[in-house]
Order: C-alpha cells, then structure tokens, then sequence
C-alpha cells in the first residue's frame, strides 16, 4: 500500500486536477479512497469505475453511476448492484437470470422488484442456493408458493422473509397444509439414511463439512428444520399465538428467539422469565413490550447481566431503575429511560443521594443549566466523568474538575466540545498524562500547534493529530516521512498540506 498517495486521496484540500492525476496511477487502495470523495465529479466518477469493477460496484451503489455508465458484460458486478439499488435494467435481469455464473444469479435473486419471468426462472433455479436467496427476499406470492419447495433450505429462507404472509410462517412452524420437504443439505451431500436418499455408509449422522456445526439429518431435516423454525420465531411477521407454544421448548436457540417479541401474551414472558438461561431472560429484560410485574421480577435477577439490559429498558420504571443503578454496573452510558425523563423526573433525580443516579442523569446532552452547573460541582468523580462533555460548561467549572479528580476526568474533560484552546493546552500538560486524554485532545476541533505538539508524543495520539488543520505545516510535512505508514497517511490526508508539496507527491 502507497500510504501517502491514499491519504492524499482522501485529501479533502486536494485540487480537482490532482484528483484526476491520481485516478491515473490508483491502485484498489487509493481508488477506493477517491471513490469515498464527496467532491468526486461525475467524470472522475466514470473514470474511477472504468479502471476497477469493485470501485465501479462502490460508486454504483453510492448512486455516483446510472445503467448507462455500465456495460454488463465487461462489469457484470456494477451491473448486479445497479439492479440491486432499482436503477438497472430489466433486460439485464433476464440475462443474468441464465447467467452461467451461480453467484451472479444469486446476487440477482436478491434483488427487489424483479420482472416476474424473472423470479420464475430463479424459482426454477437447478441451484438451491439461487431459490434460496430468492425466498429470503422474494414478494409475499411468491414466497408463499417457495414455502412448498421439496428443499427444506429454501422453506428455511421463506421463514426469515419478513414479507412472507402469516398464515405461511405459521403452517412453517406447525406443518399443518405443506407436504413434507423430501431434501436438506445434510442428505444431499452426506447421503444421511432417508426415505428418500441413499443408504448411508456410517451409523451416524455426520453433518458435511462445509455446514454449520451440528448440522444433521436422520431423515426428517432435523437440524434445517430447527433452523427454519428459529427463523420463522425470529420473524415479526409470525403470528403470535404460533410462536408463543414454543416458550417451553426443549431448545434454548428457540426460546431465545422469542425473548426479543412485542406481541406476546403474558404466560409466554413469565415463562422466559423463569428460563434458566441469563442471555434469554436478558433479551426479555430489555424488551419494552414487557410489563411492569414481569420487569420488576427481573429487577432481582441473580444474574448481573440481566440486571443491566433491565436498564436499557425504554419502558423500565424510573424508581426501578434507580434500584438498578446502586446494585449493577452500567457504566456513564445515556439509558433510554434516562433520556426520555420529563423535566420533573430530571430535577428529582438529580437531586438523588445514589451518586450512580447522578451519574446516569449526568449522560444526557440537553439539561437545563442550573442542573448541569449542579452535577458539574458533584462530589463524586463519577458524577463528572459523565457530565464533563456537556455543553455550555464554562472553563472555571472544567479546570476545578480536574484540580478535584486529576487523572480521573482529564480525558472527559477533553471531549467538551467547548473546552477552549488553552484548557486543551493545560490537558497535554498534566503530570501524570493520560493517553487517552491526549488522543481526544488531538481529535478536537480547538486544540492549537502546542497542543498537538505534546499529542504526537504519544504513539496513538499521534496519526490523529498528524490529520489535524491545524497541526503547523513544516510539521506536516516532515510527518510525510514517518516510519509509521498510518501516521504518513495522515499527514497526506491533512488539508493544512501545501499544494505544492500534493504536487509534488502524485509526481
């Protein structure tokens, strides 16, 4: 990899002739680089596309290329993801309908809106895995005629097709109107003893070796049809009262896959609530559709994880999850709950005695000054780690939270976007430094020369503050040298960069 030609072309500064003098000499790197260019014009967008098919199928999809920029037979990828994003031709879905190419025909299948003699001949695929992409994505019709495929494979995609209709999704669970599949990919492959395959020469199942682990088939698709079931649970589109008789199934994959529902009855929660797996019972602890009696049970789970996706619960009860913040970590994170406080439920948890309350207050980005000047003169340093980035902070609050706690917030204290340059310079020059404090320092929009300066002391810092405008240019340019490919990179990507020296380097 060229590192300064690839942070040249990611060069925002980089004039529109050496944009073009650059598409001359790319490589996937730098083109892909300048493919990313919001400033790319439609020529250099067409030239970029001529030179590699896989920046051609980038620009396509970024809507940088039209169906007659690309001809699909020289760039059959450019012209799949065309058709892909609506914008390609209807004649090129038909050609790559019979394309001798399995993958190009299954790129197709995942197309939408496709002419219907087109998912005709795809349903008619000799490849189960081209019918299979087609029912993953297909209309409701034709998925509902796919949910009768001899191929449990291809019943297994009509499951996971959030446009199948729910009758089809509830026959797939029960198998109540569908004939039974007559093939999987186990027994296909394996010869797995069947009705309906070959005696098998060993006395066990054993799955191929290109399938999942624990793929099996002793005739009846075991592992498929489990999958398809998971699927079709997995599914909004199932109808509850189809995927709530499964609360008690004898797999966790199973009733994992119901946890995360809105539509099911009460029975069905306080099943899941009782499962002895955590990460059910979790997923069902963050589910807003749960009611209060069953959050509140899980409010005393044994297991800490459970405990914590309780608190991410949108619907979670805010004295509940005052509970929660004294008895699990959840970390200075903005919970759901937390930002849709009223103004009421603000002043009263900030006025908390649990500093950890404080704290989760202390994340949202939005509170009235008087509360944010509040929890700024907190006690507790975690109280400050969290409320250090708000906005509106003045430089007197933020330097006492660092003469209070020192090393514990100086790196919060650095992500406000109001710290001025002369806080950001105090920052770089705290004993004992904090690493982290001097990446943010070099990321922020006010750090100044002397600033940046101390960040390239610290091997992360540095290609951060090689990238930043106002890093000095004779430092920027020497920075092009660096045995750091990255750093190097940075410094060519810096917009600070002379003209004359990006001249000098596409040269």
């Amino acid at each position: 990899m060229n590192h300064i030609l690839c942070g040249l072309a990611a060069n925002p500064a980089l004039p529109a002739e050496l944009v073009d003098r650059l598409i001359t000499v790319a490589d996937d790197e730098i083109a892909t680089e300048l493919a990313a260019r919001k400033d790319l014009g439609r020529a250099q967008a067409l030239a970029l596309a001529a030179r590699d098919e896989g920046t051609a199928v980038h620009l396509a999809y970024e809507g940088r290329l039209t169906s007659a920029d690309i001809d699909p037979v020289a760039q059959p990828q450019a012209a799949l993801a065309l058709l892909d994003t609506g914008a390609g031709l209807p004649e090129w879905a038909r050609r790559f309908a019979t394309d001798p190419v399995t993958e190009r025909r299954e790129k197709l299948a995942a197309c939408q809106d496709l002419p219907p003699d087109v998912t005709d001949t795809l349903a008619a695929d000799s490849e189960i895995a081209v019918v299979a992409e087609l029912a993953l994505w297909t209309t409701p019709d034709m998925a509902a005629r796919l949910a009768r495929h001899p191929h449990a494979e291809v019943r297994r995609a009509v499951a996971a097709n959030e446009a199948t209709p729910p009758a089809v999704l509830e026959m797939l669970l029960t198998g109540d109107g569908l004939p039974p599949a007559r093939h999987c990919l186990v027994c296909e492959r394996e010869g797995t003893p069947a009705p309906h395959a070959r005696p098998h020469p060993h006395p066990h199942p054993h799955p191929a070796d290109d399938l999942p682990p624990g793929a099996f088939c002793t005739g009846s698709h075991e592992s498929t049809v489990h999958d398809m079931w998971r699927q079709a649970l997995s599914n909004p589109a199932t109808p509850a009262r189809a995927a709530a008789g499964f609360a008690g199934h004898s797999s966790a994959l199973l009733r994992w896959s119901l946890a995360g529902r809105s539509d099911l009855p009460p029975e069905a929660w306080g099943r899941l609530a009782d499962d002895p797996l955590p990460g059910i019972r979790g997923d069902l602890a963050e589910n807003p559709a749960v009611d209060a009696a069953h959050l509140r049970a899980l409010a005393t789970d044994v297991s800490p994880d459970v405990r914590r996706s309780l608190a991410h619960n949108p619907r979670v009860p805010l004295d509940l999850l005052a509970s929660l913040a004294g008895t699990t970590k959840i970390g200075a994170t903005l919970l759901p709950r937390i930002a849709a406080a009223t103004p009421a439920e603000v002043e009263s948890l900030a006025k908390s005695p649990d500093p950890a309350v404080r704290m989760l207050l202390a994340a949202r980005r939005d509170l009235p000054p008087g509360t944010r000047d509040a929890l700024a003169a907190d006690t507790d340093a975690k109280v400050l780690k969290s409320i250090a980035p708000h906005p509106g902070l003045s430089e007197a609050r933020l330097r006492d939270m660092i003469d209070r706690h020192g090393v514990r917030v100086l790196a919060r204290v650095a992500t406000n976007p109001d710290a001025s340059p002369s806080l950001l310079e105090h920052v770089t020059r705290h004993d004992p430094p904090v690493p982290k404090a001097f990446r943010e320092v070099a990321r922020h929009r006010n750090a100044t020369a002397p600033a940046l300066l101390a960040c390239l002391t610290d091997r992360q810092a540095r290609p951060i503050a090689a990238a930043h405008p106002s890093l000095p240019v004779p430092v920027v340019v020497e920075l092009l040298g660096d045995a750091e490919g990255r750093v190097a990179a940075a410094a060519a990507a810096n917009p600070s960069l002379p003209p004359a020296m990006m001249l000098k380097l596409t040269r």
